[in-house]
């Protein structure tokens, strides 16, 4: 969860029992009979409080860095424009609420539909100019009109304005993600696709520090990467800049794919593109430039949802594999948060899905009732499930570390085909 208090800061988003204790029929019982059960295999908790157990992943709270923030304030008192506020609400209002654009083949579906409906209500056929003129007039009122956005240096800094913050925070939580998970991963290089001011730079280096060497900026804009460079100077000016080795781009840098990148990022560019075509042509290249980690992100909407579901099968059901990397794909992180910065993001890489954690992930907030609670989850095979967690049928461990568990985090359950089965005295007894 993130929320924006100020142009320069943002939130994002019983006592500990110190070993599984429940007894072998406890550990056993399934969440939903067929689905999960609970991870009794090893000391989950440890000596980790229920409140702090391996499935939490949200984070609390996140700041931008103060001279970041510093040097967007500067900019923007170098630029004074007018109703600066009702600007910057105006832009939110219209990148949440974008539609992804129609695509021809829809559009003459409609056509074709529209086309039927005005020849059956009409007496006598209308001459074909008539009706060519109806039917586009009817589209035009009931088809949504998607404009490509283009950023000169007044909406640039709007945008800065608006969405630097946003977009710091949710980036930040895709990578606390890979570093919760995996705190080995030390990446070096870095590729942010639609780098717009540049946020995704400043969150990996808070995330990973110094053991990034090299980050590429990659934007259409000119004026977009303008700012982003303004914004890097200034923090330079100022006290000397964490982030090192950042190169600007244009969109040619996609047409290399031999070389790869530990972590691509896409964060709110698929929508920016005019046509599914184009984003399959993206998402592709994204994919084969990345070594490890690809990060999209998009707004928490059913549109942004849809633009990641399509990118997350493209990837997952890609026959063409890269020259230089024939590992396979797997869904590391799937996601969507609630407010206050909402926001929807999938996490795909390279490699066996053995190697990640296997616990099905909260997708809805949890539901807190007396002696019980209830859990939405995605469990690794895809499937989503209702699960119902007491402390009678699954232990106290489990149901306090669910009590405490948020949107966005892992269960600490298992698919019942990951255990060995339990001998007959383990039998759950129903007495």
């Amino acid at each position: 969860m993130a929320t924006a208090r100020a142009p320069r800061f943002l939130l994002l988003f019983c006592r500990s029992c110190r070993s599984l204790r429940a007894p072998q029929s406890r550990a056993y019982a399934a969440l939903v009979p067929g689905v999960s059960q609970v991870d009794n295999r090893s000391d989950f908790l440890g000596k980790k409080p229920h409140r702090k157990h391996p499935g939490i992943l949200h984070l609390p709270h996140v700041q931008l860095p103060q001279a970041l923030a510093d040097a967007a304030q500067l900019l923007l008192f170098e630029r004074p424009m007018r109703s600066i506020e009702k600007q910057v609400q105006a832009l939110t209002n219209y990148l949440w609420s974008r539609h992804l654009p129609v695509e021809p083949e829809e559009l003459q579906r409609r056509a074709a539909s529209l086309e039927k409906k005005f020849l059956e209500k009409q007496d006598s056929t209308p001459t074909e100019e008539k009706l060519r003129e109806a039917v586009l007039h009817a589209l035009r009122k009931t088809t949504y009109h998607w404009q490509e956005l283009s950023y000169n240096e007044e909406l640039s800094l709007i945008y800065m304005a608006a969405r630097l913050d946003g977009g710091f925070a949710a980036v930040s939580r895709a990578f606390h993600e890979i570093q919760a998970r995996i705190p080995e991963f030390r990446p070096q290089t870095l590729m942010d696709f639609g780098s717009g001011t540049g946020s995704v730079a400043w969150a990996a280096h808070s995330t990973w520090g110094q053991s990034l060497r090299e980050y590429v900026c990659v934007d259409s804009s000119a004026a977009m990467l303008a700012l982003a460079e303004k914004l890097l100077k200034a923090v330079v000016q100022n006290q000397g800049s964490p982030v090192s080795q950042v190169s600007f781009s244009d969109n040619s840098s996609l047409c290399h794919p031999r070389v790869q990148f530990d972590v691509v990022v896409s964060a709110y560019a698929l929508s920016e593109l005019p046509s599914r075509a184009d984003r399959t042509e993206v998402v592709q290249n994204l994919w084969r430039k990345t070594s490890h980690f690809l990060v999209l992100v998009e707004n928490g909407t059913k549109a942004g949802h849809r633009l990641l579901m399509d990118a997350r099968n493209l990837v997952l059901g890609e026959k063409e594999k890269s020259p230089l990397d024939l590992r396979p794909s797997f869904v590391f992180a799937p996601n969507k948060k609630p407010k206050e910065e909402t926001f929807s993001m999938v996490i795909l890489a390279r490699g066996s899905p053995k190697e990640a954690n296997r616990w099905p992930r909260i997708t809805q907030p949890v539901l807190k009732r007396p002696r019980h609670v209830h859990c939405h989850l995605c469990c690794p095979d895809g499937h989503m499930q209702h699960a119902v967690v007491t402390a009678r049928r699954h232990g106290r461990d489990l149901y306090r570390c669910a009590r405490v568990s948020s949107w966005g985090d892992l269960l600490p359950v298992m698919a019942p085909s990951e255990f060995p089965p339990p001998s007959p005295a383990e039998e759950p007894s129903e007495s």
